[in-house]
């Protein structure tokens, strides 16, 4: 397990129904980091004359960096779940939901070992959609929208963030194909330095990629690049493989008994659909290609970061292997395929005795927010996070002021949906107002509220107290915001650029209600069916279903039941299980809708 003072604040994060405030500038300053100096290799070819050579990457601002074209977005992150595998007393590994840039930029540098992502590759809008959660589908949107640059600057402005934190001793590795390879490989040589390349790794695989008209695509790319030129993090004994010759009994005294270092060729194959790895998406890579990746780039304890994570293969072969992780995706359906992974990875290591101890994990929601949570949070919490979320700062030295943004007061009403904000707590921020220094002394009148809803008297008592600016000085304007309307979201908004969708950030959320139901077949077969469940988000439609037919106290899909797709890639709502035997089961189904929304049903059968 990983050296407390080694591995502090990346993995710090509080329990289920908190939330995680974010830093105000991140642990930068407002002036980029350098890039690596590489003139000798970027000078221009004096022998041609004059040539221009672009030494700086795609994007890349000198003064800013790449916050010119993508803000920063200081925003909370929401703990929505906190699966537990009985060593609390351990600090949690976090799963993401969010956009993995500004996620990333609230992580501190330098605090992790290994970062390992598989990007959406460039090969069409339709290969990379996998999910069709609107978030995903905004974001590939965005990223074909400038073709090839488009896409080197998306990407190059999440490979600059990987870099800041990466340890000393820490390596990047970049799953990418034929399509972006050796664009990428350019661009991240002026990001993390072309000397620090350690291997281009060819994966080969034997399925797919079958043409009449070119030779079988049948391998990926992994560039291997490490965070300083030496004293980096490699296993070789760990990543050994059998020796392909014969070698003679006098001679084997010269030759590991373990093996030789794997090439960088690797002949792995995919799953198979049938293998128990297999969740039935696309893209997903074999756990054997992380167990190498793993192994021979982390040690036990360590931190491994993945940020396009899909299904979850990094972060359930890193917690197999006894390493911490991160993890984060776009996806919501993504992040719940990987959570429902690790728990029902985590049970099967507790079944196969595995000797190190399994910290739980939290999911965390940053931009998007589920409204029933949140309503469900204490009060003091409550008006802590929706100052944050509104780019407010919380203060509590004046009675009756929850914050300020600026140096306008706000005020923050309860977190249950159903108390608006009534005339009397209008007349007492009013009088809190008039009570400040800046009243007295500079003539500031104005306030902000900030709550679900207004009762119209509040509203008309609001309207009064600005109507008496014509005749009284002791009015007050008062901004009586609803906290999930366009208004509250306007500083997010309003950094949106050519290249980023901000106005897309900051979305409450509902959780669908689902309705399920069922007949039997014959025998131990049923058929379910959750057609009836109700979306409540505006526009949403139900993106997912995932079932457990044995629920206990966790819920973990029952093998195959968790991402069933039809012929044209659509959500199947009617699903037929045979149960092993008669007699009373609790079972659950989770059903997602493609603006995030996820809800939980339970119910009892008998089965006769």
């Amino acid at each position: 397990m990983p050296d407390p003072e080694r591995h502090p604040q990346a993995l710090a994060g509080p329990p289920k129904g908190a939330f995680i405030p974010a830093p105000t500038i991140l642990d930068q300053d407002e002036s980029p980091q350098a890039l690596p100096s590489q003139e000798e290799f970027f000078r221009p070819p004096v022998r041609f004359g004059t040539v221009p050579v672009e030494k700086e990457p795609l994007g890349w601002d000198r003064r800013r960096g790449f916050r010119k074209l993508f803000p920063v977005v200081s925003l909370p992150t929401q703990v929505v779940d906190r699966v537990s595998f009985g060593h609390s007393e351990l600090e949690p590994n976090r799963l993401f939901w969010g956009d993995n840039l500004h996620v990333m930029r609230q992580l501190p540098k330098e605090s992790i070992d290994l970062i390992y992502i598989d990007p959406p590759f460039f090969s069409g809008r339709e290969y990379n959609v996998i999910f069709g959660d609107q978030n995903e589908l905004r974001s590939f949107s965005d990223i074909w929208k400038g073709g090839m640059p488009g896409y080197l600057i998306w990407l190059n402005a999440r490979l600059y963030e990987m870099k800041r934190l990466l340890r000393k001793t820490g390596s990047l590795m970049l799953h990418c194909d034929l399509h972006a390879s050796h664009y990428i490989k350019i661009e991240i040589d002026k990001i993390f330095g072309h000397d620090l390349l350690q291997n281009e790794i060819i994966w080969s695989y034997r399925s797919g990629g079958g043409s009449k008209r070119r030779y079988g695509r049948k391998h990926d790319v992994i560039f291997w690049y490490t965070r300083a030129e030496s004293g980096y993090t490699f296993n070789a004994d760990d990543v050994r493989v059998p020796y392909d010759a014969v070698i003679a009994e006098s001679r084997r005294e010269m030759f590991n008994e373990k093996g030789k270092v794997a090439g960088s060729v690797w002949d792995i194959s995919r799953p198979p659909n049938h293998s128990k790895e297999w969740i039935g998406y696309p893209t997903q890579k074999p756990e054997a290609v992380l167990e190498r990746v793993i192994r021979g780039h982390s040690n036990e304890g360590d931190v491994v970061a993945d940020f396009f994570c899909g299904g979850g293969t990094t972060p359930a072969v890193a917690q197999r292997l006894g390493r911490r992780w991160i993890a984060c995706d776009q996806s919501r359906v993504a992040v719940a395929l990987t959570a429902d992974r690790l728990a029902r990875g985590a049970e099967q290591l507790r079944l196969e005795g595995v000797s190190h101890p399994i910290p739980d994990f939290t999911v965390e929601h940053w931009g998007v927010y589920e409204t029933k949570r949140l309503t469900e949070t204490p009060p003091a919490q409550f008006r802590e996070f929706v100052l944050r979320a509104f780019g407010g700062r919380l203060e509590d030295a004046e009675p009756g002021i929850h914050g300020h943004k600026g140096a306008v007061p706000v005020w923050v009403g309860e977190p249950d949906q159903r108390s608006p904000v009534k005339p009397k707590e209008v007349q007492d921020f009013a009088n809190a107002i008039r009570k400040t220094i800046r009243y007295q002394q500079d003539n500031l009148r104005d306030g902000i509220m900030l709550a679900w809803a207004f009762r119209p008297d509040a509203v008309e008592a609001a309207d009064r107290l600005r109507a008496l600016e014509q005749t009284d000085l002791h009015f007050i304007r008062l901004d009586m915001i609803r906290i999930d309307s366009p208004t509250f979201r306007e500083h997010i908004s309003s950094l949106s650029t050519g290249h980023a969708d901000y106005a897309t950030f900051l979305t409450f959320v509902q959780p669908p209600k689902v309705e399920v139901g069922w007949k039997k077949l014959g025998g131990r077969n049923y058929v379910f069916d959750v057609s009836e469940t109700a979306v409540l988000n505006s526009g949403a439609k139900i993106i997912n279903v995932q079932w457990d037919f044995d629920y206990g106290t966790r819920f973990s899909s029952t093998p195959g039941y968790q991402f069933l797709r039809g012929k044209n890639k659509e959500p199947q709502l009617q699903v037929q299980y045979e149960f092993p035997r008669t007699g009373s089961f609790c079972i659950a189904c989770k059903v997602q809708d493609d603006m995030g929304g996820e809800g939980l049903w339970t119910g009892e059968i008998d089965v006769t």
